[in-house]
């Protein structure tokens, strides 16, 4: 998986049952299983909270081409869909902007 996939790969119900060993057990080797755990959910944090702010900048920039396209429909402009073509373009150069 690469870091901008959507898809977790952190197994929630594993971390669950560490945490609730180590709370019940309070033993050594359940502590430091659950304690195990912080790297692999702090690096799963760092990785949606930078999904998320993808999103957001794709989602201003989305919304700040629809308003240009609006605004230059208003004013008349011969193309006013041309910033909605240019921000979809970009958002997903894979698929080459056309149709």
């Amino acid at each position: 998986m690469t870091s901008n996939s959507t898809r977790t790969t952190l197994d929630k119900e594993a971390v669950s049952h560490h945490f609730t060993t180590a709370m019940r057990r309070r033993t050594p080797t359940a502590l430091w299983t659950a304690l195990m755990d912080i790297p692999v959910l702090l690096a799963e944090h760092r990785r949606q909270s930078s999904l998320l702010t993808t999103a957001r900048a794709e989602f201003a920039n989305l919304l700040a081409a629809a308003r240009a396209a609006i605004h230059a429909h208003e004013d008349g402009e011969p193309d006013p869909l041309s910033y909605l073509r240019d921000e979809v373009a970009a958002h997903n150069p894979l698929e080459g902007g056309g149709r």
